[in-house]
């Protein structure tokens, strides 16, 4: 059987002025609003917030994602082992070991993947700035000299890392699918060539929204023609100031809960029309 499961992000329920709501709080009105599980952002976090958060989602049934940010080879191993002890379903690997070319990047790649088998817990690669998959073109160099390396699809940061005219040229929008090809899960944010994410509801970014839908329907389909079974996870992650837009009193323009809730309906609704 195919389960798509809905994340949020802890990360994302940081209120503008970047303060820490309650932790039973958090887990509370995340499961309230139907979400699977909630991500927990080693970038943002650290490894006392994860456990301190624990029982809060524990008691509410959420599943832990763990997000790793790994500065060296060998520092993945403990991430992965907690993420075991959480029962994280993956990591998602957003790697600081960062060499110039390719060549260098695969070693580091293959390593990481060696540490996944050896502590039995799998690994995502999330396209992502500022890490080793920071540039589209070095990660689809990448795809094909480790066949055995899986994605956590964010097109938002390859859209603005390339900074991508709309519309896209046929040739840029198959070197997306590529991505998606290999992606085993996907985020959801809207971005355009030059802002990381848009305001959803606003009208010069409609033309953006749809090309997102429509890759997550591409990524979703994917999935589903590549599994017979198992679980499809989406992050709905909509990160606070400075990803979210702000006005000149720091306010941010757009309300993010109710965005990832209707990026988590947009989603809901793609996979129903995919049967």
């Amino acid at each position: 059987m195919q389960n798509l499961h809905i994340y949020q992000s802890l990360w994302a329920m940081r209120p503008y002025d970047l303060s820490n709501p309650p932790f039973a709080e958090i887990c509370a009105k995340v499961a309230e609003a139907g979400y699977k599980g909630l991500a927990l952002d080693f970038g943002a976090d650290d490894v006392s917030v994860a456990k301190a958060i624990r029982p809060h989602m524990e008691r509410e049934g959420l599943t832990p994602l763990i997000v790793a940010f790994p500065k060296t080879v060998e520092s993945l191993r403990d991430t992965l082992e907690l993420a075991k002890d959480f029962g994280s379903p993956f990591v998602d690997v957003i790697g600081q070991v960062m060499p110039l070319t390719v060549d260098g990047m695969i070693p580091v790649i293959r390593s990481w993947i060696e540490i996944s088998e050896q502590t039995g817990m799998p690994v995502q690669f999330e396209t992502h700035r500022n890490c080793i998959t920071n540039d589209l073109y070095s990660t689809l160099a990448l795809l094909d000299a480790v066949p055995e390396m899986r994605l956590c699809s964010d097109l938002s940061h390859y859209v603005v890392d390339r900074e991508f005219w709309y519309p896209l040229s046929e040739r840029d929008l198959g070197l997306m699918s590529r991505i998606q090809a290999r992606a085993d899960s996907f985020q959801g944010r809207v971005a355009g060539r030059q802002q990381i994410q848009l305001q959803l509801d606003f009208p010069q970014h409609q033309k953006w929204v749809e090309l997102f839908k429509g890759w997550w329907e591409e990524g979703l389909g994917s999935w589903r023609r590549r599994n017979a079974s198992g679980d499809c996870i989406f992050l709905c992650e909509l990160g606070p100031p400075e990803y979210a837009m702000t006005g000149a009193d720091g306010a941010e323009l757009s309300n993010r809960w109710d965005e990832a809730l209707q990026i988590k309906g947009w989603v809901e609704d793609i996979w129903a029309g995919l049967d």
